[in-house]
């Protein structure tokens, strides 16, 4: 297989992996409030996502690094391109990942929950944005021939990018659901059963509009229907499952579409990795890789740190496997003391 196509389906892989593990954070830190009736629930949601919302961004971090040393006349038109969208969902990550340090350190109700909004901004901001982004890809943009976006920023905030923006913010929000009910047990659970099944119609819904709408408007491969069937059966399953209180069936088959969404997105601008409103300026597979030389490098880097990170998030899941409850958090722990516990956020 040519290393250039070989990176772009790794890419793929990479995001699958973003996506579906940040996808349950995402979820969760939107939800952490809604759910909750005090604050021993809030700290219960955010210690079902402590031990693991780090590690799962890493793959944002490698597809980043991935697309920068495969592509860089990609990274370089979609930062330029994205510049604001990805600046406002970066500043969302940072916000995020520093109330999730910070918001046992103080003890009052105020500060907690101070950081419990921006945590949950700081989820809806890219949960949003990541499906804005990507429809704009899945549409097409405003490149001239010197592979610079020219479209400007209410170019990208079309009706179809919109919608893709709540397609996205469905799925997380069912994913973040399913994975509460998942990691909690007694009353926790139930209430985080309940809105997954309120959830899971609605998203399927508006994910079937936006994947018939993409593949007869923008799809460039008609293949690209196999993986929205594939979605679609994975959507009604999560529906059916989550009726039936089968939460593990749900999170897998709700990754399945996540997934199958990933694949239909980047099947559908192939051989394209930036398709334009004008085919002969759009960023191609062959016009914007890096040499054969740095790929067969990257290759052999990937091939032996990828199974080491690999056993390291497995091993992570595996050791906080056990489910959570109002019991598990202590009653009023002191902040020195919070801090050198999974349980005490």
């Amino acid at each position: 297989m040519d290393l250039a196509l070989l990176w772009f389906i790794l890419i793929a892989v990479l995001w699958t992996g973003y996506l579906v593990l940040e996808g349950f954070d995402f979820g969760v830190g939107m939800l952490m409030k809604p759910l909750a009736k005090d604050d021993t629930d809030r700290r219960v949601a955010i210690n079902t996502i402590a031990p693991v919302w780090d590690g799962n961004e890493v793959w944002l971090l490698t597809a980043g690094g991935a697309t920068f040393a495969a592509f860089p006349h990609w990274y370089a038109t979609m930062f330029s391109g994205f510049y604001l969208p990805l600046l406002l969902i970066l500043l969302a990550l940072i916000v995020r990942g520093v109330s999730f340090e910070y918001r046992h350190k103080g003890s009052t109700q105020a500060w907690r929950n101070g950081w419990d909004w921006c945590i949950a901004i700081g989820s809806w901001v890219p949960a949003i944005l990541w499906g804005v982004a990507f429809a704009n890809l899945v549409r097409g943009l405003e490149i001239d021939s010197e592979m610079q976006y020219v479209g400007g920023f209410w170019a990208l905030l079309s009706p179809f990018a919109l919608l893709g923006g709540l397609v996205t913010l469905g799925l997380f929000l069912t994913h973040g659901a399913v994975f509460l009910a998942l990691k909690t047990s007694g009353d926790y659970q139930t209430r985080a059963a309940d809105l997954a099944i309120k959830l899971a119609l609605p998203s399927a819904a508006v994910a079937a509009v936006w994947v018939i709408w993409a593949q007869l408007a923008y799809s460039r491969n008609a293949w690209t229907w196999a993986p929205l069937v594939i979605a679609a059966l994975a959507l009604v399953g999560v529906v059916l499952t989550t009726r039936a209180r089968r939460e593990g069936w749900a999170f897998t088959l709700n990754a399945v579409a996540i997934a199958m969404a990933v694949v239909f997105i980047f099947g559908s601008i192939y051989p394209n990795v930036m398709p334009a409103n004008d085919p002969a300026n759009s960023l191609t597979i062959a016009n914007s890789s890096s040499s054969d030389y740095t790929l067969m490098v990257m290759t052999w880097v990937a091939v032996f740190l990828v199974p080491l990170v690999l056993l390291y998030q497995g091993w992570s899941f595996h050791v906080f496997r056990k489910r959570l409850s109002r019991e598990s958090i202590p009653s009023s722990p002191p902040p020195a003391a919070e801090s050198e516990s999974v349980g005490a956020h």
